[in-house]
């Protein structure tokens, strides 16, 4: 079978893309699968929060329907903590501090290095309800997913780091990408339908026999 390149496109604050990661490990783990990550920041500020929803209330709770929707379906719902995040202190974060942190991670540890810090960075907004929009918490998830802490700062506050995100917001446009998460096959040019595992998996397999 062919080896197929994925762009996936996510934000570490939407829940859709928790349930997609997981899912895209199991099928990597299956298929000759090239994942490429491509940040899609939904709200780079809180002005765009503010923008976006009206009120900081109005944006948790409109969120957090979503929460609750995306838990309904997901392989691991116990990950979600709907209550922690209605009870946090903080305003809900906007995504572009993450966004900053996945790649910094990738450009200390390549692709993997992405995936890691997501996950670990979802995690920590999923299922602890931490403020990840603020960038001394994705310093220690970028220490607890086993990045060394100075080169990672480093990495952090660099503009080229900024200008990666850009570049993927460049990207997005290029291919017409509105929403996510959203997994593009690069050969092709043809987007997975979002689904449960087994639905993405037998999508993966029409196209590798397209393309062998």
């Amino acid at each position: 079978m062919s080896t197929l390149t994925i762009d996936f496109f996510h934000d570490v604050v939407c829940c859709w893309c928790f349930n997609i990661s997981s899912r895209m490990r199991t099928i990597a783990e299956e298929f000759d699968l090239t994942i490429r990550h491509r940040s899609f920041v939904l709200q780079d500020s809180r002005a765009e929060m503010t923008a976006r929803w009206g009120t900081p209330q109005a944006a948790r709770d409109t969120i957090l329907g979503h929460w609750m929707a995306c838990r309904q379906v997901s392989d691991q719902p116990g990950l979600i903590d709907i209550e922690a995040m209605r009870a946090a202190s903080f305003d809900y974060p906007h995504g572009l501090t993450a966004a900053l942190g996945c790649k910094a991670a990738e450009r200390l540890d390549g692709q993997e290095g992405h995936w890691r810090m997501f996950d670990h960075l979802q995690h920590a907004h999923l299922s602890e309800a931490r403020d990840i929009s603020d960038p001394e918490t994705v310093l220690q998830v970028a220490r607890d997913a086993g990045f060394e802490a100075a080169g990672f700062a480093r990495h952090l506050a660099d503009p080229d780091t900024a200008s990666a995100v850009e570049a993927d917001r460049q990207v997005a446009r290029a291919l017409q990408v509105r929403c996510i998460p959203a997994l593009i096959i690069r050969d092709t040019g043809a987007r997975l339908v979002n689904g449960p595992t087994e639905d993405l998996a037998a999508q993966i397999r029409a196209a590798q026999q397209i393309l062998a």
